[in-house]
């Protein structure tokens, strides 16, 4: 499929070809809402936790005794049933995380391209970096391409020093701006792609996207 490239300052340079294998997939809700799905429970800390009467500080002895006095029978003052007394059924501390399949959750992230590129809130833009660090400087490109909204800037990560001092400061621009979020090609992640008003990607992240994530690596 054919991708429109832009300047930073929201003009179209040229059109250019994006791989079908991540960019031009139908849409598969399932795999999607399974992928979101096992991002979130990974990320629960499962530390809820409460007591049941055997664990309650507190005297086992009766607090008053069995019959005679008109009231209901009464074992502790651990009892479920008093203000302070253990928890029935409780939560306790648990690991909610789950594994799924890598070539169902490369599938999702490539359904999710595929997505934001077939509604065109997906928008290429031509390698940019923001030499002074500032805010100003990429809000200034960010206005270019819409109102402010949620917005995915996906970077390229290929671990070299050049690369991660033009990260960090891109980073350190949209620090103060709201609502902007940054991935790596090489790491992303579905639940923050999927619910993206806008995603931002350089002309040299496509390629990379394509090498990741295409037939190549199903």
């Amino acid at each position: 499929m054919k991708g429109t490239l832009y300047s930073t300052k929201g003009e179209e340079i040229k059109k250019i070809e994006l791989d079908d294998a991540v960019f031009g997939l139908p849409v598969n809700e399932d795999v999607i809402w399974y992928a979101i799905n096992n991002e979130l429970a990974n990320r629960r800390l499962g530390t809820a936790c409460s007591k049941d009467r055997g664990e309650v500080h507190g005297s086992n002895a009766k607090p008053y005794k069995q019959k005679g006095t008109g009231r209901a029978r009464r074992g502790d003052k651990k009892s479920p049933l008093l203000v302070g007394g253990g928890v029935v059924f409780g939560p306790k501390p648990r690991d909610f995380s789950f594994s799924i399949p890598k070539k169902a959750k490369r599938l999702a992230l490539k359904t999710i391209l595929s997505l934001k590129a077939q509604s065109e809130t997906l928008s290429l833009i031509e390698d940019f970096n923001i030499e002074s660090g500032k805010t100003r400087d990429l809000a200034a490109i960010l206005q270019n391409f819409g109102k402010p909204e949620r917005t995915i800037i996906i970077l390229d990560d290929n671990k070299t020093q050049e690369s991660l001092e033009k990260n960090r400061l891109i980073k350190r621009a949209g620090r103060n701006i709201p609502n902007v979020y940054f991935l790596s090609y090489d790491s992303l992640s579905a639940h923050t792609l999927f619910y993206g008003r806008k995603v931002l990607m350089q002309e040299s992240v496509a390629g990379k996207l394509s090498g990741f994530y295409g037939e190549a690596r199903k």
